[in-house]
């Protein structure tokens, strides 16, 4: 009988990526206060998000190699000491000049993550798992996106901006201590792992194609030769600027529209992540759930992130007409949901397509494809929302079929050989 200790290392991840997630968010939700302290306004802001945003993409290629080289336990230690020192340091800020240089260590720390789950995930499960273990991972992401705004909210009004900028700051030390003593080595020769546990890992695995390090390993460039990476990479370009239009303007959103200050938008900002995070856990359990019952991993993958795009292009029309802070914050709920349920199986596509060294990497330049899509929505908010958001939640329906196209671009969602450059479709 197997037991469930990978779960547990899973679990870890997400709680560092609800770390992640609050420690990103806090300038967000404390925006107009620290706006008023350093004389900043929404273009300033802006570009403090593409400052993050730029070094987060280039963070994720970085780290994408960092984790093939050094290993997921190093990786995550090296990531998460450097941005909790950065979000700390946040409370010292007295000018734009400090405040962007903090934003671009911030950024290319916090990218270590998703990397560093992808390469987690492949290591420690098999096919059949990996959406619903990516699924918790991201829900972590979506945890964080709820807690961070009351938490946030609460933490300033009792010991104002620069103390909760700290405190935040001390939660990545804290995960730190559990990591280091759990994650002791990888599963082929962790103490505390049991053997029929070993066995259903590493036996699943080479069974399926995945990704023991004698598996394919291709060197950058010959993974961007193949079309497969690609898909990953232009899938994710058009599809994640929907998620960081709401994790990075969701706040600003709801004050300019709606006249919120920092609490009610802690009353209210933590409500569409409720969606996300169940997007989470359902799209991976669905798509797993599809192959245990006899479907291709290529039919369960692509049926979901089509089910997940459905659901997202309605409601991010809807949200452009939506007059109401609940009727808003409700459908920007659904889409997030959507995009968690498609997002949780592209982002297992690196560990379908490509085994041993190449899963970190192919992460990370597809999660830097991702930022770059994200950075040119970025740039076009100030300017197209000076009457309403609606202009901008239109173009993010307009991204949705885009990405999906590209993923079926990418053919069949199988094991790429050594010797093809393509997996036919």
């Amino acid at each position: 009988m197997k037991s469930g200790f990978r779960w547990w290392i899973i679990g870890l991840i997400a709680i560092a990526t609800v770390i992640n997630y609050i420690d990103r968010n806090a300038l967000a939700v404390m925006w107009p206060e620290v706006a008023k302290d350093i004389g900043a306004d929404k273009e300033d802001y802006a570009l403090l998000v593409t400052i993050f945003m730029v070094f987060y993409a280039l963070g994720q290629s970085i780290f994408g190699k960092i984790f093939d080289v050094v290993g997921t336990r190093m990786g995550f230690a090296i990531s998460i000491v450097v941005w909790s020192i950065s979000i700390a340091a946040h409370s010292l800020v007295r000018s734009m000049l400090v405040l962007g240089i903090l934003r671009a260590t911030l950024g290319i720390s916090e990218a270590g993550n998703w990397p560093g789950a992808a390469k987690a995930n492949a290591t420690w499960f098999p096919r059949s798992e990996r959406a619903f273990a990516q699924g918790i991972f991201n829900a972590g992401a979506s945890l964080g996106a709820i807690v961070s705004a009351p938490l946030i909210a609460i933490l300033f009004g009792f010991v104002g901006w620069r103390t909760t900028f700290v405190i935040v700051g001390v939660f990545g030390f804290l995960w730190l201590l559990p990591w280091i003593w759990v994650y002791k080595s990888d599963p082929d020769a962790h103490p505390w792992l049991s053997k029929a546990e070993r066995e259903h890992i590493l036996g699943a695995n080479e069974k399926d194609g995945g990704t023991r390090p004698a598996g394919y390993a291709p060197s950058m460039g010959q993974l961007l030769r193949h079309r497969q990476a690609w898909a990953v990479m232009s899938g994710r370009f058009f599809l994640d600027p929907i998620w960081w239009l709401f994790v990075s303007w969701l706040p600003i959103y709801l004050n300019e529209s709606f006249g919120f200050d920092v609490k009610q938008i802690g009353m209210f900002a933590w409500v569409p992540f409720v969606g996300a995070m169940a997007g989470s856990l359902s799209g991976g359990w669905l798509s797993g759930k599809l192959i245990q019952r006899g479907w291709s991993t290529d039919k369960a993958r692509k049926s979901v992130i089509a089910l997940g795009c459905i659901i997202m292009l309605p409601a991010l029309l809807l949200t452009a007409t939506a007059a109401t802070p609940l009727y808003a914050v409700l459908l920007i709920a659904a889409i997030l949901f959507g995009f968690q349920v498609a997002i949780n199986n592209i982002q297992t596509l690196p560990s379908d397509w490509f085994g041993g060294g190449a899963v970190g990497s192919l992460a990370g330049i597809s999660g830097t494809a991702a930022v770059a899509g994200t950075l040119i929505t970025t740039w076009l908010v100030p300017a197209m929302t000076k009457v309403s958001f609606a202009p901008i939640f239109i173009l993010g329906a307009a991204l949705v079929p885009l990405s999906l196209i590209c993923i079926f671009i990418g053919g069949r969602i199988a094991p790429v050989q050594p010797d093809t450059q393509d997996q036919g479709a």
